[in-house]
C-alpha cells in the first residue's frame, strides 16, 4: 500500500520522535498506538501511547522502522488526518492534524466533529 493509499499520514517527524523514544527505552516491540476517547473540552481527545501488540481489526503504518498503529473505531475519526510531532515555544509534543474536526481546543488535544 504506497502513502497515498494510506488513510491517515504518519510525519517523518512523528516516526523520527517514535524511534529515538524506542531506542531510549530498549524495547524494539514498542509501537505507537494512536486513539480517540471521548472527554477533553471539545468532546473527544487524542491519545498516543507504546503498546507492544497489534490487535485484530487495528491498522498498521509503517515509516523508518516504527508502527503507528490505531484501532478501528479510532480510524473512522481521523481519516485524512495527519499523525505529526512538533517542537516550539510551547514545548514539544504529538498532534493530529484532523480535517474532520471541526472545532478543536486550544491545545490541539480535543476536537470535535
Amino acid at each position: 500500500m504506497s502513502n497515498t493509499e494510506l488513510p491517515i499520514k504518519f510525519s517523518d517527524a512523528a516516526a523520527t520522535k517514535v524511534l529515538s523514544l524506542i531506542t531510549e527505552e530498549e524495547n524494539p516491540d514498542l509501537k505507537l498506538r494512536v486513539y480517540v476517547t471521548g472527554g477533553g473540552c471539545s468532546g473527544f481527545q487524542y491519545g498516543f501511547t507504546f503498546d507492544e501488540k497489534v490487535n485484530d481489526g487495528d491498522m498498521t503504518i509503517v515509516k523508518k522502522g516504527v508502527t503507528m498503529v490505531i484501532d478501528p473505531m479510532s480510524l473512522q475519526y481521523l481519516v485524512d488526518g495527519e499523525v505529526d510531532y512538533t517542537e516550539g515555544l510551547e514545548g514539544s509534543r504529538f498532534l493530529v492534524n484532523n480535517p474532520n474536526a471541526s472545532t478543536t481546543c486550544g491545545c490541539g488535544s480535543s476536537f470535535s466533529i
